[in-house]
């Protein structure tokens, strides 16, 4: 099989860390071969040290652009002219290349450019025609929770028996985070946190109003709040809301940590902030909850699906709700220990062995 690895270079985003647990797993099998290839030109070489053990990059060098374009407009060149023949390929992007004689599977991780276009990049915005155009192809999609494969099956037109939800696994499993470590990188002993690019879909900005709020401040004006996370198209609108919150000198912004510096600031958190817009599944409350750190998050998309009742969801785009939960969890000690209990319990639902398993079988069905 040949995989799309391409997530993998540059800051490492919640589809690269679904990529690297995917080839993680994969490469440990005894029972299937699995190639990566990253469409990418200035990345070409770089590939290579980022593959776990088990899995054989594909050398022959790809330019995205062009490539992308003729694989929308024209249907070809097929992707086996790059990895040699092969029984399914993977997309693990929205993206799957066009293929000669392998079936083709494409994970769809959310509709976010169907729903919410004006919060998209260009690239983006044209996500769901190129699933569209697979699946007219015959490609296979895999969705990463029960919420996306209705959505793929109802918005996209999918034939519902080439529809499979394989969920996504918990955090990576490694050492703990050093909690005293993520407290000075943090700057507080006690902080609220969000793990997260920042793009309009993750809505940074009504976590700054949030925390502006009165509920916020007296007792709990000791209480910082740190934003981890490479910055995306939303920069601008993080900025101007910082530029007008009373709050903003007890705001950090980090910029995108190393999965070391994201275990710490986890194991030192206080809690985790969590205010998107829309999701399609949703690590970082996973990751939070698996380290011992009550949730506050929307209620918006997949959500609830992944988080059931050890979080506390909020409506999405309010401020003050969100604001009173933050409130909630820093004040009652009961509550907090309550939600660490529950988060504990959910995230060992959580698997990436199964989600591996699940992909082979459907990369079997696929091929057959």
């Amino acid at each position: 099989m040949a995989v799309d690895a391409t997530p993998l270079l540059g800051a490492r985003t919640g589809i690269g860390r679904f990529t690297a647990a995917v080839l993680a797993g994969l490469g440990a099998r005894p029972d299937v071969a699995p190639r990566a290839f990253a469409a990418t030109w200035r990345g070409r070489g770089t590939l290579d040290p980022l593959l776990p053990r088990g899995v054989t990059a594909v050398h022959r060098p790809m330019a995205a652009r062009p490539l992308r374009a003729a694989w929308s407009a024209l249907g070809r060149p097929a992707i086996e002219w790059w990895t040699g023949p092969v029984d399914v390929v993977h997309g693990t992007n929205f993206v799957v290349p066009p293929t000669r004689r392998a079936a083709a599977v494409v994970t769809v991780h959310d509709l976010t450019a169907l729903h919410f276009p004006e919060l998209c990049t260009p690239d983006v915005r044209r996500y769901p025609d190129l699933v569209r155009r697979a699946l007219d192809r015959g490609a296979w999609v895999h969705a990463v929770s029960t919420f996306v494969a209705g959505e793929v099956v109802a918005e996209l037109g999918a034939p519902p028996e080439r529809v499979r939800a394989i969920l996504n696994g918990g955090p990576d499993p490694g050492p703990s985070g050093d909690a005293a470590a993520g407290r000075a990188r943090a700057g507080a002993d006690r902080y609220v946190l969000a793990l997260a690019t920042v793009e309009p879909r993750k809505d940074h900005p009504t976590l700054v109003r949030a925390f502006a709020a009165d509920a916020l401040g007296g007792p709990l004006g000791g209480v910082r709040l740190v934003l981890a996370g490479p910055d995306g198209w939303g920069t601008e609108a993080l900025d101007a809301a910082l530029a007008r919150s009373p709050a903003a000198e007890r705001v950090t912004r980090l910029g995108w940590v190393d999965d070391a510096a994201r275990a710490s600031l986890l194991a030192g958190a206080a809690a985790l902030a969590y205010p998107s817009r829309y999701e399609g599944f949703g690590l970082p409350p996973l990751e939070a909850m698996a380290a011992g750190v009550p949730v506050v998050a929307t209620a918006v998309g997949a959500v609830p699906e992944v988080v059931g009742d050890a979080a506390v969801l909020v409506p999405p785009g309010d401020a003050e709700a969100l604001a009173a939960a933050l409130h909630e969890v820093l004040v009652d000690g009961d509550r907090a220990d309550e939600l660490r209990r529950r988060g504990r319990a959910r995230v060992a639902a959580y698997d990436w062995d199964r989600t591996v398993d699940g992909l082979v079988a459907l990369y079997r069905e696929a091929a057959r």
